[in-house]
């Protein structure tokens, strides 16, 4: 009977081992390679200050460049929770709509477009987030 428990014991001690290595190798996956988003964010950044200085290109709403911050978090994190998961999923579609919507709001700022003319842009990416919502449930 002390072999069997110990038989069990053994057995439950190397799939705790098995799944602990699987929890770690998805950690160290998913970290590294979203290493490229604050790099990307700094270029962008930089290219448009840039094309600030060379050109009649007018930057007035420079402070709008802050709300790509969070823009691009919420970019990261979608991209995470699609590889995390394997595919579309609840948490992904909500990061990925969060972050069209922010895109959006800080293109108006910086461009000056108008409230008034661009509203319709809303409703499209709402109609993106229903669409993908509705495929995530045929799955």
């Amino acid at each position: 009977m002390s072999d069997n428990i110990k038989e069990l014991k053994d057995i439950e001690r190397e799939l705790l081992d098995a799944e602990g290595e699987k929890d770690g190798q998805n950690e160290v996956s998913c970290g590294p390679n979203m290493a490229w988003i604050p790099g990307l964010v700094l270029i962008g950044i930089g290219a448009i200050f840039l094309l600030n200085n060379f050109t009649d290109f007018q930057l007035n709403n420079w402070w709008a460049l802050f709300i790509l911050i969070p823009a691009f978090a919420s970019l990261g994190n979608f991209i995470r929770a699609y590889r995390v998961h394997g595919g579309l999923n609840d948490e992904a579609r909500g990061s990925l709509i969060g972050s069209m919507i922010l895109f959006f709001v800080a293109a108006i700022f910086l461009f000056g477009l108008s409230w008034g003319l661009v509203w319709p842009v809303f409703l499209i990416i709402g109609g993106i987030g229903a669409l993908l919502s509705a495929f995530i449930s045929r799955k």
